[in-house]
Formats: structure tokens, sequence, C-alpha cells
């Protein structure tokens, strides 16, 4: 973070600064445990929590003020504000306009974070990139990644995720993106939003923050976003694998360790590799090939850019345990990455049995059962040897299994009863998949079987 005045920051928030001081802000933070000299703290108010308690501890590790909503008896300097997460938002904004920095704003039901890894990698060649990290894609993260840009950043890609109508609208302000991207439509947040009309209505919001002129990078092949073509005319840009689009991918090829394809664009034909596995990784490409049009690369560099492209977090790393394949997809789960993954280890190269390990898909409403119920249809016709489901709502997965008469499919409810049942079973040779929720803790089971090698 480039250093600021607290008149500065209290300008920006609309606060009250109680004193004068000449010190600047380094650094902003929300937690105590990250407070070094020269931050702002932050006093937010959570559900479990509240974030004024901990001023005074703000002030004993090193920080020069507070934004607080409360009065607190200090002799440091404060800001007070009606609402601090409010204010920190302000702040966040006020900070990103400082820097003229090419944004890219991404959202969409699933694949956010693979699609954002993807842009980052593609917008690397041109520009010094800020990312966002983790899981920062919410009210309290995306502060937090803006307040991270440097005076050397030319570009970023952010990530925004929500759970209700206006979440999106409201980062998407704070953000102000010259290019949006959305991934997908799917039934991620139906609990809360009820329908995929709702859902879609939620990710246009990108568009709040956006130019009126600025470009929307859509899935073509979403049944939802292709019905937005007559609407956003020349603004949407389109990338597709089964329909017409802006750009386009055919002849995809799973090889050791990665894919490969041929990128179809303005009537010529580029050969693509990645160094990942999974036809969702080729539609992640896809609209990395378009932001690295709009920032003005060539498709050669574009193509070249790949070559770079790592997963983060707990997403579809593929790893290798004496002699075992072992994928690691643990961080979330729909319908939509649950079709994924199971092509991913339908498909993925080895000498022994395919195993696909499926837990619950959390926060899907009155369809659940529906749709725990599909997916087990979906593992069950993709050929895979045996098939293991973890969890209360994953019976459905079993029971749709069954459905379709694949015999090698279990149930568990007990995590110490399917590793037990896993040690036996998983031998040299084999390829094993873990996906579900991220509230299903599937890395612990990982942890238990494979506790040497992590």
């Amino acid at each position: 973070m480039e250093h600021l005045t607290l008149q500065e920051i209290a300008n920006a928030v609309k606060g009250n600064l109680t004193q004068q001081c000449t010190k600047e802000v380094l650094s902003v933070s929300t937690d105590t445990r990250t407070i070094q000299p020269g931050c702002l703290y932050i006093a937010i108010e959570g559900e479990h929590f509240d974030g004024h308690e901990f001023i005074l501890d703000a002030f004993a590790a090193g920080a020069v003020a507070a934004i607080s909503s409360k009065p607190i008896e200090t002799k440091q300097p404060l800001i007070l504000v009606e609402n601090t997460k409010v204010a920190y938002g302000k702040l966040a904004a006020y900070y990103r306009s400082l820097f003229p920095v090419f944004v890219v704003g991404v959202t969409g039901s699933v694949g956010k974070t693979s699609t954002k890894e993807m842009i980052y990698t593609v917008m690397s060649e041109k520009y010094q990139v800020l990312k966002t990290q983790g899981n920062f894609n919410n009210d309290i993260g995306v502060p937090k990644t803006l307040l991270e840009l440097h005076t050397q950043d030319t570009g970023a890609v952010i990530e925004m995720g929500m759970s209700a109508l206006g979440e999106i609208s409201y980062l998407s302000k704070l953000v102000k993106p010259d290019l949006g991207v959305i991934t997908n439509i799917g039934v991620s947040h139906m609990e809360k939003l009820g329908s995929r009309e709702n859902i879609l209505r939620a990710k246009l919001e990108i568009l709040d923050g956006m130019k009126p002129d600025a470009k929307l990078i859509l899935n073509a092949d979403n049944d939802k976003l292709i019905q937005m073509k007559d609407v956003l005319k020349e603004r949407a840009l389109y990338f597709g694998i089964e329909q017409p689009a802006d750009v386009t991918a055919k002849e995809i090829h799973q090889v050791e360790d990665g894919t490969e394809f041929i990128i179809c664009y303005q009537q010529k034909e580029y050969p693509a590799v990645l160094p990942v596995i999974g036809i969702h990784n080729v539609y992640n490409a896809l609209s990395g090939f378009l932001v690295g049009i709009e920032i003005g690369l060539t498709p050669n560099q574009i193509i070249k850019s790949y070559l770079n492209y790592q997963n983060s977090g707990m997403r579809q790393r593929v790893r290798e345990y004496n002699g075992i394949k072992v994928i690691e997809d643990c961080y979330n789960a729909s319908p939509d990455s649950m079709q994924a993954a199971i092509g991913v280890i339908g498909s993925i190269s080895c000498s022994g049995r395919r195993i696909a390990v499926l837990g619950d898909m959390l926060e899907l409403g009155e369809q659940s059962a529906k749709m725990h119920h599909q997916v087990g249809e979906m593992a069950a016709k993709a050929g895979l040897d045996e098939i293991l489901c973890y969890g209360t709502e994953a019976l459905h997965i079993f029971e749709g299994a069954k459905q379709v008469n694949y015999g090698k499919c279990f149930h568990f409810l007990n995590r110490e009863n399917m590793v037990s049942y896993i040690k036996e079973l998983i031998q040299p040779g084999d390829a094993i998949i873990f996906k579900a929720s991220r509230g299903m803790k599937l890395e612990q089971v990982i942890e238990q079987l494979f506790p040497k090698n992590r």
C-alpha cells in the first residue's frame, strides 16, 4: 500500500478525525493479529464478534489510528464513522481511484477463482498484475485486495462473489472494472436467490460499476448468458465450445497432465496447450484469450502465457503419492463443477482404477436432493471404477448412481469408516479425485490417507 495521511483517509470515508497526527498510514487491517507499525485498524462488527473490542490491542501492536463507529477511551487518533464496513469500502474505492490500472472483474456461479488465475496469467504478459488472493471476494476481501495496489501495478484482476442480490453491484462500484467476465450462471446460492433468473440478475450487477461502453465477456454455452446477446449487443464478447462465439475451441484432447486443443479466432486456428486437465480449464483459457485480445496481446502471446498457468488453493491439484494420482478439489462444489470433476477423473491417464470421492454440495436449497441425484447419474455413466459418496446429501448421489444400475458405489456418513475403506481399496497405479463443498473438509481425508507426503 502507498502511504496515506489520516486526514486524507478521514475525507475519503467522510469521517471525523478526533485529533491531528502527522504519521502516515502504511497499511490497513481488520485483524489485530496482522497489525504492524504504521497500520490503520478498522473495527468491523460481525455476527459473532465486534472489532471495537480490540482497538486498544491494535494500538498496542503499533497501529497509528483506528476507524471506529463507537467512541473509545484512548489518546490515539480515531476516525469516527457511522458504519465501519461501509467506511472500509469507501476507503478502498478512493484508493483504487488513485491508480490508472486496467482492471478486470470476474464473477460467476462456478470457476471464478480458476478463471481469475487464468486471466492473471494472460495479463502478466503485458502488465504488473495485482490479483485477488484466496477467497477474498466479498465486502471485506475486495477492499483488502484493492488496498494492496502499488504504483508499479499496471493491471489487476479482481474476483467478486455474492450470496444475495445487490452484493455484486456494491463490489463492482468499488472495483470499477474496465472489463468484466461472467464464467457461467449455475445453481450456486439457489437456497437464497431462489432461481437461476435471479442468479443471472445478481451476476449482471457487475455492469453497475463499469463504464457504459465497457465490454463484458460471457460464456456462449451457458443458456442464461447467451440470452443476453440481444440485450448487451456490441458490449458482449462470447467464448464457447459448443455454440458459435467470438472465440471457440475444438479438437480437445487430454494428454499426460495437460490438455491440447485448437483455438478458432477470426477465421484462423491456433494450437494451444494447457498444463492442467479438464474441459472447464479450456473454457477458462478461452475467456482469458478474449481478455488478452482486449488488452492488445496477439493470439500467440496469449497461448504462450498458458504454459505458466497454475491452479490455486485446493482446486484440482494433481499430485502423486507412492504411485497413486490424487486430485484434490476440495474448495467448493456445485452440479456444474461436479460434472467437471467427474470429467477430469474419467479421462485422466492412469494404469489402474479411476475412483471418485464425492461429498455434499451445500447451499442448494429445495433442489438439493434432485441435483445430488443427477450428479450420481452423471458419475455412474462416466465409466468410473468406483464411486464413494460422503455426507448426508451425498446419499442422493448414491441413489442416483444406483438408479442407472451402477454397482460399485458406496455411501458413508462416517469419515473414519470411509478413510479405512479407501486405505484398503487404493493401490499404486490408481487415480482418485476428492470433490465436495468446502464445509465437508475432504482435505482432512487426504491428510489422513497420505500423511507422510503432504
